[in-house]
């Protein structure tokens, strides 16, 4: 049964977590990456962040904001993390799913946090990192609705008391791009981009976990 319930929700994008990693010991302070593309893409290009650590990755590649609120229970709540950290927000830009509305992506952001500070997880939520344009949806002008986002949810956190994780600060060029040095088409991170991000990550949990 197992298996079959594996095969079935692997079909749909998302696979049952206990059957893959089981609970955590009560000595593991278990972290989940939750988020889309740029979340898969960390644990192949850069593996050496996820090597040893009790961190686990939930991205799937193209969703937005609402179809990860869908799976919020199964890929986090299920798993009983210490910690999440949230990346998304970008494919709502993007229009992967229909027309951006900024009220709605930020609805579903708090939606997560608030379902993670119910179950006693410990919340990062994470700035929506620099892109100039989609290649596969040009003509958006993500740049400065990113900008816009990002001010919404640094004040959210600081207002409800939740850890800002800003990559943006430190990824952006001087016109609100992804730097050309950290990724390859001006959205996904390459190897130089995770790195970037891995230390900051870091700090950011730091901060959470030892916050009473």
């Amino acid at each position: 049964m197992k298996h079959l319930a594996f095969l079935v929700c692997a079909a749909l994008g998302s696979v049952p977590l206990d059957v893959l990693v089981g609970l955590p010991t009560s000595a593991e302070k278990r972290v989940v990456f939750f988020g889309d593309s740029i979340t898969e893409a960390w644990v192949s290009t850069a593996p050496a962040f996820f090597d040893g650590r009790p961190y686990l990755a939930r991205g799937i590649g193209g969703q937005t904001t609402a179809q990860m609120l869908v799976r919020f229970r199964q890929d986090v709540i299920a798993l009983r993390p210490q910690a999440v950290v949230i990346l998304a927000g970008t494919n709502d830009i993007a229009e992967n799913t229909g027309p951006y509305r900024q009220e709605g992506t930020f609805g579903q952001l708090k939606s997560m946090a608030e379902l993670a500070r119910a179950h006693g997880i410990r919340v990062v939520l994470a700035s929506i990192l620099p892109a100039r344009d989609y290649s596969w949806n040009p003509g958006r002008e993500p740049a400065r609705k990113i900008i816009a986002l990002n001010t919404l949810l640094r004040a959210y956190a600081e207002k409800t008391g939740l850890v800002y994780l800003d990559y943006h600060a430190a990824m952006a060029d001087a016109d609100g791009g992804l730097k050309a040095s950290l990724g390859e088409d001006g959205v996904h991170p390459n190897r130089a981009g995770y790195d970037v991000m891995g230390p900051l990550a870091e700090r950011a949990l730091q901060k959470a976990l030892a916050a009473k």
